[in-house]
């Protein structure tokens, strides 16, 4: 009986451990998923920064934007309000659709669910996922050119923060703490930076 009681509890206590190591396994994947969708959704959206498109130097029509000639615009949020860094602006229905796809533009961290032919958004990929968790920079990397009609093309990066692994039974048997995650980002060239056409 005292055998069978540390065997059998060393044992619950493994299998318990893969259950969770699994389930964090599952978490990554799920958030490098939703930053690649959230990335593709930026790039093809309206601009969180709102000054992005007149960032770009103009002085010389035609040449090239270098690298670090504007920004760069870090936008996130925090608590309730939303913000980007180099007095850039914030556009909350931008950083909505970036979060929540094509689903409707609230001012909070719900994840609407998908009808018809809607796009997802992050939240979609990764549930639980706070607007405060998405972080959207937009930086100058020497791509296009002065005075472009569609204005400057950024490289633009999705990444979260504040992220931790959840654990649920070595956590309470246990007590392993949550992990951080580490900083999950996806990186593309920005292209149109519209998400309507006149």
């Amino acid at each position: 009986m005292v055998e069978m009681t540390i065997v059998s509890t060393l044992l619950f206590a493994l299998t318990l451990g893969f259950v969770d190591f699994g389930y964090a396994f599952y978490q990554w994947n799920a958030a490098t998923k939703a930053v690649q969708v959230g990335a593709r959704l930026a790039s093809i959206s309206d601009a969180v920064a709102t000054n992005l498109a007149n960032a770009a130097p103009t002085a010389n029509p035609g040449a090239p934007v270098v690298a670090g000639a504007y920004g760069p615009f870090v936008c996130s949020y925090s608590g309730g309000t939303g913000s980007c860094t180099n007095n850039g602006g914030f556009n909350a229905a931008a950083f909505s659709q970036i979060f929540r796809g094509d689903t409707a533009n609230t001012n909070d961290d719900t994840c609407p669910a998908l009808t018809g032919t809607q796009r997802p958004g992050m939240c979609h990929f990764f549930s639980g996922l706070l607007r405060s968790n998405v972080v959207v920079t937009y930086t100058a990397t020497g791509l296009g050119y002065q005075t472009r009609l569609g204005g400057p093309v950024p490289t633009i990066t999705v990444s979260l923060q504040n992220r931790t692994f959840q654990f649920f039974f070595l956590q309470g048997l246990m007590g392993f703490n949550n992990i951080t995650m580490p900083s999950m980002l996806s990186t593309v060239t920005g292209e149109d930076l519209k998400s309507t056409w006149p």
